[in-house]
């Protein structure tokens, strides 16, 4: 059943935000972009068929997390919190996209992810 995957990927988006939220600004720069999508690579990414759109919006979301993470947040505190919530935007954008789209890969049915070829959100 998709319907376990689908939750994974929801948790694994809040993770995303929650790390999102918690930035603090300068420290760990560098590791922020691929933080925010740690848990997505690792529980959904290979689980799932590869998808053009979810790739896409993969990358919206390493290239908010590029942005807030190279905003300082003491000399631009707006634009902080603009770049945060650009990357929040963005993570909830790959969680819907992925759900939209996303159908079990063979490893996601090995896994236990659901069935190969199951769409993650019933369509319709």
């Amino acid at each position: 059943m998709a319907a376990k995957l689908a939750e994974a990927l929801r948790a694994a988006t809040a993770e995303g935000r929650a790390r999102a939220r918690a930035f603090p600004g300068r420290t760990g720069q560098d590791e922020l972009p691929f933080a925010v999508t740690a848990a997505f690579d690792a529980r959904i990414r290979g689980q799932v068929e590869r998808d053009p759109r979810i790739e896409d919006e993969r990358d919206r979301v390493l290239i908010a997390a590029v942005k807030l993470a190279e905003t300082p947040p003491d000399e631009e505190p707006d634009g902080f919190a603009e770049a945060r919530e650009g990357l929040i935007v963005a993570i909830d954008g790959l969680e819907r996209v992925t759900l939209r789209h996303g159908i079990v890969s063979a490893r996601g049915e090995r896994d236990g992810g659901g069935t190969r070829g199951e769409p993650l959100a019933p369509q319709g």
